[in-house]
């Protein structure tokens, strides 16, 4: 689950070196993993290796020269002059007794398959030039491409595409995943991600300390909550969900049932008075207060029973939300903003931030999408191609003091403490109207038991993609809530837990 930028990998590499690892013998390593990767994709016909300068290009000349010995027809291209390599991967090409086709596009031919061994995941430049011709000569060949390490023209740190990458069937990586694995666009050109052990023992992570995260059920496996046989409703959490007016009350329903279906022992709709008819009249298992003032909400916070809160979807923009929240905040309950109560403060973000305050943070939760984003953080903009979608959450959970979950098919979360996460389990039909409330209601009903906020989110997050894969093609959010006990199962399953 450890995700490693291109500068913690490289670390890993001098580590291994120096604990006695040969680097060339790493790279005959994951050569010879790209050649077993490499048979695996095609089992007959002609392969490309299309090499570049570096260690990337070194794994491609290691692989080219095991094909060969394994019986496969091998071609090589290579980007610069043979003579001007250096290091490791001048010892590869060395090994390759082979000819090296002059760096032409029409030398790619019709392979039945390319080795894309151009650039390694520290690629922070645009793609100009031969290399840009390749690239797109390799992507308009119609074969099939197997990647070293990433999809070269893809930024290993940041998933952005430096003005044209290859589009991967496969993409064979080593040891770690890197951000540019998980993260759009570079996600979408690694197509199949494979992970190679090349000998580089886990124990180098304990130097290097990493903090980012692939969002999977290991990664916060221990603050899963698990009810007690011997345990009672309000042993699990009493989670509360603000309505919005009359015309705009299904988002909260929405999350309120997610609250509910997360594990949450009881869940409250607080809603407008105008508006109590209709939301009763639409639930069931969750109850319905009245509340329309701030007075009357701090006033009902004050029965500790009540630990988390969601506010938002729906709530309606303006003073009423601006109020609740900061009633909510000061009443120290786990808290879950979202929506209308991220926009409520859009003229006045650092007065939510100092809100939330130092002690506070920790159970405090912000979810915004790419387009509410902004609003709170207005110069962190995405727009730069070596600002990823990570840094940027980082920084609003730095700055906030809260966790931030920045939402999308690459949902990422951070903490203030510094831990990151990113999802990949996302399904496509996930984008729907009202998909993103019951994601706020989960996280609620899972903080209302207990669960840390980094956790929670996680959490909410890897169960919501999982929620849509079960519902698949044609879900609504409605249906979202009505298949988590599937979900749950297989984490019992995962788990180990008999229920």
């Amino acid at each position: 689950m450890d995700v490693l930028t291109t500068a913690e990998m490289e670390h890993a590499d001098r580590l291994t070196v120096a604990a006695g690892t040969p680097g060339f013998a790493l790279m005959l390593r994951a050569g010879q993993a790209v050649a077993e990767a490499a048979m695996d994709l095609v089992e007959q016909g002609a392969i490309l290796v299309v090499a570049g300068r570096g260690n990337n290009g070194g794994d491609g000349f290691v692989a080219a020269t095991e094909l060969v010995a394994r019986g496969r027809s091998v071609s090589v291209i290579l980007l610069c002059d043979r003579d001007t390599l250096q290091g490791d991967a001048a010892l590869a090409a060395r090994g390759w007794k082979g000819p090296v086709l002059p760096c032409r596009t029409e030398a790619i031919g019709a392979p039945a398959l390319i080795i894309d061994a151009l650039f390694g995941a520290g690629l922070n430049r645009a793609v100009k030039g031969d290399p840009r011709d390749l690239i797109e000569a390799i992507n308009a060949s119609g074969a099939p491409v197997l990647s070293v390490d990433l999809p070269s023209g893809v930024n290993g740190t940041t998933g952005a595409v430096m003005g044209v990458a290859v589009r991967a069937t496969e993409t064979i990586t080593f040891f770690r995943r890197k951000p540019g694995h998980l993260l759009l666009p570079g996600r979408v050109h690694c197509g199949r991600v494979r992970l190679a052990d090349i000998g580089i023992e886990a124990g180098v992570l304990d130097e290097i300390r990493p903090a980012t995260f692939e969002n999977v059920p290991q990664l916060w496996r221990g603050a899963f909550p698990v009810p007690s046989v011997d345990g009672h409703k309000y042993a699990r959490g009493h989670a509360i969900v603000v309505s919005g007016e009359l015309a705009s009350t299904g988002a909260a329903r929405l999350a309120a049932r997610g609250a509910l279906r997360a594990g949450a022992g009881l869940v409250t709709l607080a809603s407008p008075r105008n508006a109590l008819a209709v939301n009763a009249s639409a639930l069931t298992a969750v109850m319905v207060r009245a509340v329309d003032t701030t007075t009357e909400f701090a006033d009902w916070l004050a029965d500790k029973r009540l630990n988390a809160c969601a506010i938002g979807p729906g709530a309606g923009v303006g003073r009423r939300t601006r109020e609740f929240v900061l009633a909510a905040l000061t009443a120290k309950r786990g808290v879950v903003l979202d929506a209308d109560a991220l926009t409520s403060f859009a003229d006045a973000p650092d007065r939510l931030f100092e809100a939330i305050g130092p002690g506070i943070g920790s159970q405090v939760v912000l979810t915004p999408h790419e387009g509410e984003f902004p609003r709170l953080f207005s110069d962190m903009s995405n727009k730069h191609p070596l600002r990823s979608k990570l840094e940027r959450v980082r920084a609003a959970a730095e700055r906030s003091g809260a966790v931030v979950l920045l939402k999308g098919p690459d949902t990422a979360v951070a903490s203030p403490d510094g831990r990151a996460a990113i999802s990949a389990n996302a399904p496509p039909w996930l984008a729907t109207a009202g998909a993103g409330d019951v994601l706020t209601g989960m996280i609620a009903g899972l903080l209302a038991q207990g669960v840390p906020a980094f956790e929670a989110a996680c959490m909410g997050t890897w169960m919501h993609g999982e929620a849509g894969s079960e519902a698949g093609p044609g879900l609504i959010a409605e249906d979202l809530p009505e298949v988590l006990p599937a979900v749950l199962r297989r984490l019992y399953d995962g788990f180990g837990i008999a229920y």
